[in-house]
């Protein structure tokens, strides 16, 4: 891997807007070690680069703690403080002077062009991916003067040139009418969901469906009939199609059977970590000979060994010297959550749950913050970066690994904007 292939005007910088994304940053140097020059070619070339991240989470904003417990008081059930919750979360940096500020400087300080939001639950429930739709619609409609919407990959080149974020928003789940009535009508509501901006849907999440079965059922049975039927409508509608929750049959599968480039958006390799979120090289070689690519992500259980951002550079070797470096990306499955977030948690009354949710089937524990995960923040991307040029990929393998994989798979499978004769050629 040779470096240097690209020349950088910008230079990047690890100044910290709070002290939350300061000790994380100095965390991750400590690991890297990465020498002066090594720290001022990453960073340039992080600042300067188009950085897509296929599956993530925009900048969260801390509860109204105050107002949870006074619903929790007043007898709001237990799915009226999920969904007041997941709103306040997903919406209230709008609101809010402090939560915004916040939630920028946060995305700043990220280096990120784009975010493939999860703008869905992990369901197929048509309207419970609606009601989180409907939370990242409105912030978007809101918080134009900073993040716009895409609705093909040109927004991202266009928002990058203009100085502005970019948000392109996914589905953790394929909606359906679950009515089973016939396959076309069962399958109505791609169109649906594409009209409203979801450009990426899993085909499961851990759990069996109707498509074929998640990565944490133990018969791993593969892709149903009707899964090739929404695989070829998914093709033929322009929505890339995830696989980083399914079965490693039910993988292999939709990749031989979709014409267009598919993901693994957040996954890791299996070879170096044998978990069930994890894909065998069988697999990760099928997605890539869609065109497509596998997403190294930043969760501790998932990657394994030292469990920390080294784990996580080495997943992307791995997958590299597999497939090839066009075929690997970066998504963390993290977000940056605000300062505010804790204490506000702590003011709400604890409640007892008495069931997991159905699709959040978690066969063993998940360890949300282990020792190492500070190292892999959502705002280290920009040494994420840094320690790709310490591992010698070259400036172009290294924007291919940060985005440039990703802006190639959604031109090959979202539908390019027509041209309207007259219309303006400046993207709001």
């Amino acid at each position: 891997m040779k470096s240097g292939a690209v020349m950088v005007q910008a230079a990047g910088s690890l100044a910290p807007p709070n002290e939350q994304i300061a000790k994380a940053r100095r965390a991750a140097q400590a690991l890297l070690k990465p020498s002066p020059s090594q720290l001022q070619r990453g960073l340039a070339l992080h600042a300067a680069s188009i950085v897509i991240e296929p599956y993530g989470f925009a900048p969260r904003a801390a509860l109204d703690g105050d107002a949870v417990r006074r619903a929790q008081e007043a007898g709001a059930s237990d799915n009226d403080l999920e969904h007041m919750m997941d709103e306040m979360e997903n919406t209230r940096f709008v609101p809010d002077p402090a939560e915004r500020a916040e939630f920028v400087a946060a995305w700043k300080a990220s280096g990120v062009t784009c975010v493939f939001q999860n703008a869905g639950r992990e369901s197929q429930d048509p309207l419970k991916l609606l009601r989180r739709l409907g939370y990242f619609t409105y912030a978007l409609d809101m918080m134009r003067d900073f993040v716009v919407r895409v609705i093909d990959a040109e927004d991202i080149v266009a928002a990058k040139q203009a100085g502005r974020a970019a948000m392109a928003l996914s589905a953790n789940g394929v909606p359906l009418e679950q009515r089973w009535e016939t396959v076309p009508s069962e399958m109505s509501l791609l169109d649906t969901f594409f009209h409203l901006g979801i450009r990426m849907m899993h085909l499961t999440y851990n759990r069996r469906n109707m498509i074929g079965d998640g990565c944490a059922e133990p018969s791993d049975a593969g892709l149903s009939d009707f899964g090739r039927a929404v695989v070829a409508a998914m093709n033929r509608r322009g929505i890339m199609i995830d696989v980083a929750h399914s079965g490693q049959r039910t993988s292999y599968e939709a990749a031989k059977a979709s014409t267009k480039p598919m993901v693994a958006s957040h996954s890791s390799c299996h070879a170096l970590h044998p978990h069930y979120r994890a894909k065998t090289d069988a697999v990760i070689r099928a997605i890539a000979d869609t065109g497509g690519f596998i997403g190294i992500c930043a969760v501790a259980d998932f990657i394994g060994r030292s469990h920390d951002l080294v784990s996580m550079l080495d997943h992307i070797d791995y997958a590299v010297r597999k497939v090839g470096v066009d075929h690997v990306a970066i998504a963390t499955d993290f977000s940056y959550r605000s300062v505010h977030a804790s204490a506000e948690y702590r003011k709400i009354p604890a409640r007892r749950r008495l069931h997991a949710g159905w699709e959040s089937f978690w066969p063993t524990p998940i360890a949300r913050y282990p020792e190492g995960q500070e190292t892999m923040a959502w705002t280290n991307w920009p040494l994420f970066t840094v320690g790709l040029a310490q591992r010698g990929y070259s400036d172009t393998d290294i924007q291919k690994l940060i985005g440039g994989n990703a802006l190639r798979v959604m031109r090959a499978v979202f539908p390019p904007r027509p041209r309207i004769p007259g219309a303006s050629a400046v993207r709001q």
